[in-house]
């Protein structure tokens, strides 16, 4: 008797040179999200993606639209109401390639060199898209799927999935599932698969402070009227203290606590102290002394100033007492943190702190809500049992410190949890010139995916 697995897998193994092809097919298409210039090569790359899902024999394949750039969506439903349904997510859309003239080769023309494959998306995340194509066509052409699977590739995840949201809302029964295998997260180290079963969520503001009616000359002025560029500075600095603890009344109210199983998992990563100190280029570290570094990143709320503006900033000087000030403020939030609630507590912050000679306003930008996967559900066993299998080593559990906005919409909008994974490498460039993604990674990576259908199968 053959192994229907097994079978899958050497499909696998023996079409990597037409995988590889198709990857370079689809880097091909600039589907620039941000440029006005590039909406017809995200259509073309979205009608890619329908052309294969076709081809694989998916159905109800559609280029359905949205406000902006459209979502891919497709199915196959023919394991039956009784065999697990997988959602697989993926964008199509990529990052701009500039500048330009770093590149060694040209950003849409992917190229091998060596072990990695180079090109705008090979990584983020055309790359692992297509890793989810091919693994569903190795175990489709060879035993048949044993599970259900619907398709969710968007083309705006680049500049904010900012439709996606009412998409989901409005077709929340059409995307239901089990599980949302979502490869956008990437792993920790070419030998180190990952699974990341938390994010942060995010509260974005901008706070303006007032004084003066207009520009002052700071000779004639000076030393009667309070600086809103100070006022500005005194405020911020008083949004900590000297631990790095955040000082906003109630902020760590509903902060959920680590479990004693979560720290071990966070001392296991490989990201030490030693590690941010390259990466960052700083001579020390910063933060609350009582939490690894690794925990303050993943699962601990924080406040930053992203941005200031006051006064003259141009070449040379000019002696102003600036009429405003301004700062671009937001926090990461945690489990049970609620931006509107962050909102409110940095709102009675500044009335309590801020001085009577100035006047002062908080405005809201942008907040996404905080995502977290039970680590025993399932899906997430699936994961866990098919990296172990490729990998030949139990995966590393992290809480990824930044917001993937289509995971707290499917878990608030369609009652969808998801098991973030993908075989991306911290050093792939990704955003940057060069972008490349590393190709025995990427190949055991299919069959680490080729492992998980199955495993949802049992």
């Amino acid at each position: 008797m053959t192994d229907p697995r097994q079978n899958a897998l050497e499909y696998a193994r023996h079409n990597r040179e037409r995988f590889l092809a198709e990857l370079k097919e689809i880097v091909a298409i600039p589907s620039i999200s941000t440029a006005d210039e590039h909406k017809p090569d995200v259509i073309r790359a979205a009608e890619w993606m329908a052309s294969h899902l076709r081809a694989l024999g998916m159905d109800k394949v559609q280029v359905m639209p949205t406000g902006g750039h459209p979502v891919v969506y497709g199915e196959t439903m023919k394991a039956g109401k009784d065999a697990a349904t997988v959602l697989i997510y993926g964008h199509y859309d990529v990052q701009p390639p500039d500048p330009l003239h770093l590149w060694e080769s040209g950003p849409f023309n992917a190229v091998q060199r060596g072990d990695y494959f180079f090109g705008r998306g090979t990584s983020d995340m055309k790359g692992q898209v297509v890793a989810t194509l091919k693994a569903v066509e190795a175990v489709l052409r060879t035993s048949g799927l044993p599970v259900n699977v619907k398709w969710l590739i968007e083309g705006e995840e680049e500049i904010g999935s900012k439709n996606l949201g009412a998409f989901i809302k409005k077709n929340a029964a059409m995307l239901k599932a089990d599980i949302c295998l979502n490869p956008d997260a990437g792993m920790m180290g070419a030998e180190l698969p990952t699974i990341t079963y938390g994010l942060r969520g995010l509260a974005y503001m901008e706070l303006r402070v007032y004084g003066p009616s207009k520009d002052l000359h700071s000779g004639l002025y000076g030393g009667v009227v309070h600086n809103p560029a100070q006022a500005l500075a005194e405020l911020i600095a008083g949004m900590h203290d000297k631990n790095g603890k955040i000082t906003l009344p109630g902020f760590y109210d509903k902060v959920r606590k680590l479990s004693k199983r979560e720290r071990e998992e966070f001392a296991r990563l490989p990201a030490n102290k030693k590690t941010y100190l390259e990466q960052t280029g700083v001579s020390l570290l910063w933060g609350e002394p009582a939490y690894l570094p690794s925990e303050r990143v993943g699962a601990r709320p924080t406040l930053e100033i992203n941005g200031l503006l006051s006064g003259w900033t141009g070449q040379g000087s000019k002696t102003v007492l600036p009429a405003h000030a301004m700062a671009k403020i937001s926090c990461r939030l945690v489990p049970d943190q609620n931006p509107d609630e962050v909102y409110k507590q940095l709102s009675a912050y500044l009335k309590a702190k801020a001085p009577k000679d100035i006047r002062w306003e908080l405005i809201k930008l942008t907040d996404s809500g905080w995502a977290i996967t039970d680590v025993n559900s399932p899906g997430v066993k699936a994961m866990d049992d098919a990296l172990k299998t490729a990998w030949g080593k139990r995966p590393l559990y992290r809480r990824e410190g930044g917001s993937i906005g289509v995971v707290v919409q499917l878990q608030d909008y369609a009652g969808v949890e998801s098991v973030l994974t993908g075989f991306g490498l911290p050093d792939d460039d990704i955003h940057s010139p060069n972008e490349r993604m590393h190709l025995p990674t990427w190949y055991k990576g299919i069959e680490s995916l080729i492992h998980f259908i199955y495993n949802m199968a049992g």
